[in-house]
């Protein structure tokens, strides 16, 4: 059973797109059972523009892949039928080539090496961040050069404050900063939405986790982490709005 905490939508001034070479939006198929989470990455990838349909079986899946030829496939491992492995399989003698991101329960090492050794090209275990989700789609995607292009710039701007979402790295000034993964996914996020108050619940959906049981304090502890690296020894960026959430904007 997942549970899924729904944060009120925060729009995204200026996405970084992604298309294809025709100009029309990135297909994607999700493949899960969990209803809630297959609504939850449709949503979420629909967020980012993209053209998504979702189906909650192996079967089925194939069926749609043929018909729809998207993108990109995140394949739950776990199935009601037949499981991803199998589904791979067929695809890829099919003659289907788009990259697949897997997604499972699973992290024993064996599985992850099961998965990509039968054709898959990443995968994510459960729970994970959608942030980082979306960003190894983006990868994926990148790189599948035949028929995707990037048509923006994928540095994130405010005042001296930059990050790119293809180096990662982040730079207030010329002074350049390291974060840790969490830390950069939580920057972005906030760099997305600058000068807009995001509560904890939008953040923790955001950069945490579907089921993040609730730990909210884990979201004051890292913006505790960034104030350090971002505002050290300048002009405070990161700003707790009380009650509210926090808010990113260049000067006072």
């Amino acid at each position: 059973m997942v549970t899924v905490t729904q944060p009120n939508p925060v729009p995204n001034p200026a996405p970084v797109l992604l298309r294809r070479l025709d100009g029309s939006p990135v297909r994607a198929v999700v493949v899960d059972d969990e209803a809630t989470l297959a609504d939850l990455l449709t949503m979420a990838l629909r967020y980012e523009g993209w053209d998504v349909k979702a189906a909650a079986d192996g079967r089925s899946a194939i069926a749609l892949i043929r018909e729809f030829k998207p993108d990109v496939v995140i394949l739950d491992v776990m199935l009601p039928d037949i499981d991803g492995l199998q589904v791979l399989h067929r695809l890829r003698n099919d003659g289907h080539d788009m990259p697949i991101l897997f997604l499972t329960a699973k992290d024993a090492l064996d599985d992850r090496i099961a998965g990509l050794t039968a054709g898959g090209d990443d995968y994510v275990t459960k729970p994970f961040s959608l942030e980082e989700l979306i960003a190894r789609l983006r990868g994926l995607i990148r790189r599948s050069t035949v028929t995707i292009a990037d048509s923006s710039d994928p540095v994130l701007r405010l005042g001296d404050l930059t990050l790119d979402e293809e180096s990662y790295e982040v730079r207030r000034g010329d002074r350049l900063i390291d974060l840790t993964a969490t830390e950069f996914e939580l920057l972005r996020f906030l760099m997305r939405n600058p000068r807009r108050v995001v509560s904890k619940i939008q953040i923790l959906d955001r950069v945490w986790s579907y089921d993040f049981g609730g730990r909210s304090s884990i979201v004051e502890i890292y913006i505790s982490y960034l104030r350090k690296k971002i505002d050290a020894g300048a002009t405070p960026m990161i700003h707790t709005v009380r009650g509210v959430g926090y808010l990113l904007k260049a000067g006072v």
